[in-house]
């Protein structure tokens, strides 16, 4: 049996459950803002979200499974990256890195966006470890581009 980390408490409510318990899809769906049929999607295309299937296919997913998942919806719904870009992201770089990103969500962090962290060459040799960072030269190319982009925007809007 899985322990849901669920207990009861007075008057027919539900104490909170522990950090390290299981969740179930409605849960999971609830903490993401996320349909559940998504979830299920996203267990399709990465191979690396993968919950407890008990009886009748009733999934429980992990801490570390809702961490990733929290990350995939980050990466898709605020970064703009497409389902192959996390998947080529996670190849690359694994699924720490995507995790990362969904914590600095979920921790209400406001750093950069994961694009000009974790995408950037690591410097070569360092074996740190640490998430690799956009040079200064990276970063200056990436702000001209925005710049170009938001122009582009204005001139559109002027139309």
């Amino acid at each position: 049996m899985v322990d849901t980390g669920e207990r009861q408490v007075g008057n027919g409510r539900r104490a909170p459950k522990s950090p390290e318990a299981f969740r179930t899809i409605s849960e999971v769906a609830d903490d993401l803002d996320v349909p559940q049929h998504v979830l299920r999607f996203w267990e399709s295309k990465f191979t690396q979200v993968r919950p407890l299937k008990r009886g009748g296919g009733r999934r429980y997913y992990r801490p570390e499974d809702v961490d990733l998942l929290r990350g995939i919806r980050h990466l898709l719904y605020v970064d703009g990256f497409t389902i192959k870009g996390v998947q080529k992201l996670l190849k690359e770089n694994g699924a720490k890195s995507v995790v990362e990103a969904g914590r600095r969500l979920h921790d209400g962090d406001s750093a950069e966006p994961v694009a000009a962290t974790v995408m950037a060459p690591a410097a070569s040799g360092s074996g740190t470890g640490d998430t690799p960072r956009l040079s200064d030269q990276g970063r200056r190319r990436l702000n001209q581009v925005v710049d170009d982009l938001q122009r582009l925007r204005e001139l559109l809007r002027r139309r």
